[in-house]
């Protein structure tokens, strides 16, 4: 997971920024690769999706705290009764949607549950 990075005031994005919301002009941005590793905050199961996620229901959708403090919203790969506020995750590559039987194929960033 490659995020960005402000070196003015330390905080990390993800999804990457170009200006630090926080310093704005004067902040300097940079690459900056996340551990991929966080903890659950918060989270919902949903039961009733559209079409093309029916195939995948019940699911789990969280906000994940990464390691470096930022947040996102985010698919959690496991059974609906094993999440739970605070379960340890790390991001794995998953495929997000298909077009059809023969497109393109769209991968991306999903988390599972961190044992180790």
């Amino acid at each position: 997971m490659v995020g960005t990075k402000c070196k003015t005031c330390g905080k990390v994005f993800f999804p990457p920024r170009s200006v630090c919301p926080h310093c704005r002009r004067n902040g300097k941005i940079v690459e900056y690769k996340c551990s991929g590793k966080g903890e659950v905050l918060t989270f919902s199961v949903i039961h009733s999706a559209s079409d093309q996620y029916a195939a995948m229901k019940p699911y789990v959708l969280a906000i994940v705290e990464l390691e470096e403090g930022t947040r996102m919203t985010t698919q959690i790969i496991c059974e609906p009764e094993e999440v739970y506020i605070g379960m340890p995750v790390k991001s794995v590559f998953r495929v997000l949607d298909r077009e059809g039987t023969e497109g393109i194929i769209h991968y991306g960033t999903k988390f599972v549950p961190n044992l180790a």
